[in-house]
């Protein structure tokens, strides 16, 4: 018999509601955990992550993961180079995998970088975001990242990390080529332009990074950023709102950054009362790489991993990226969080 999450005519959330009432605890936070295999293999090479081989090296494994089943699978073709048939083929016997080992039999969500093309061996590499911006041209933009989404979506993608819609004050910062440019309506032309086209092709886009990245101090990456509630208001949240609600993006990244001494990843004003409450979001909220782990490693405001958790979940993250390492941690979590 079709239980009511496996039947296709219902709505997703009639659908969505039926399996959280059938999982247990244990089910629902694997949910929230992710897996980036192959990331430390080479731990001589340069990390494409801030502090990618120290904590993937803590994280939670595989097969630690599969009996509760798992959310997101790291990079599985970007992480190293891959044929594509062959990439993709050992992404299905990935899923093929976590699938057979959780009661549900459901599979991971699959994610990669594409913001200038999908980020794999011998995948078509399109202009910086700065052209975008240049083109003054949404529709092609969204040709473009059709075009993406389309190559991901074939070999077995489900997101991609990307547009980047931080608005560039200060050139100096490290990640001006991957903005699109300095003035928030266009950021959020084109942005909104990229998203749509992402979607088009089946492909969830995040919306990054939330908020203020690129106003940091002496635009240096991960320093704090000195903006008041008017400047933050005007510069750095247009695009984002723009993006959710004229392209239709399905999930947001969390910022490094902290705002007058509040981390990215425990802003609950931003990320809760903002983007939930005023703007009615309703995907997900996914950290960027190891954002949890910095709570309590770098701004210094959680006690242990497992508080870092905690606060992060409590402030409206849902999704700890790449890996597992803080979620293991936190025992007991508070029902709420996790529903």
């Amino acid at each position: 018999m079709v239980k009511p999450w496996q039947d296709t005519t219902l709505p997703a959330k009639v659908r969505a509601a039926d399996l959280l009432a059938r999982m247990t605890t244990e089910e629902k936070t694997a949910q929230l955990s992710s897996v980036w295999l192959g990331a430390d293999i080479d731990t001589d090479s340069a990390a494409v992550a801030p502090g990618q081989h120290a904590y993937v090296a803590e994280s939670a494994v595989l097969d630690a993961l599969l009996p509760h089943g798992l959310g997101h699978l790291t990079r599985p073709f970007g992480t190293v180079p891959l044929e594509p048939a062959a990439g993709a083929a050992r992404l299905a016997d990935l899923q093929h995998r976590i699938r057979s080992a959780n009661r549900f039999a459901l599979p991971a969500l699959a994610h990669e970088e594409c913001l200038t093309g999908f980020a794999a061996w011998q995948a078509t590499i399109f202009p910086t975001p700065l052209a975008w911006g240049a083109t003054f041209d949404p529709a092609l933009i969204t040709e473009m990242a059709q075009a993406i989404g389309t190559s991901m979506r074939t070999v077995g993608i489900h997101q991609g990390l990307a547009p980047v819609l931080d608005v560039v004050r200060d050139p100096r910062w490290g990640r001006t080529e991957e903005s699109i440019g300095e003035d928030p309506y266009l950021v959020g032309t084109i942005g909104s332009a990229y998203v749509r086209g992402l979607e088009a092709a089946g492909i969830v886009a995040t919306l990054k990074h939330f908020a203020g990245y690129s106003a940091s101090r002496g635009a240096r990456n991960h320093a704090p950023a000195s903006i008041g509630p008017r400047e933050l208001a005007d510069i750095f949240l247009p695009p984002f709102e723009m993006a959710l609600r004229e392209g239709g993006a399905r999930s947001v990244m969390a910022s490094y950054n902290d705002i007058d001494g509040l981390p990215g990843h425990a802003h609950t004003g931003l990320l809760t009362h903002l983007l939930r409450d005023t703007w009615q979001f309703t995907g997900t909220v996914v950290a960027d790489y190891f954002g949890i782990a910095f709570l309590e490693s770098a701004h210094q405001v959680a006690a242990t991993e497992g508080d870092a958790a905690r606060i992060a979940l409590a402030a409206g993250v849902d999704v700890e990226l790449p890996a597992a390492r803080c979620l293991p941690a936190a025992d007991h979590l508070p029902q709420d969080l996790i529903d």
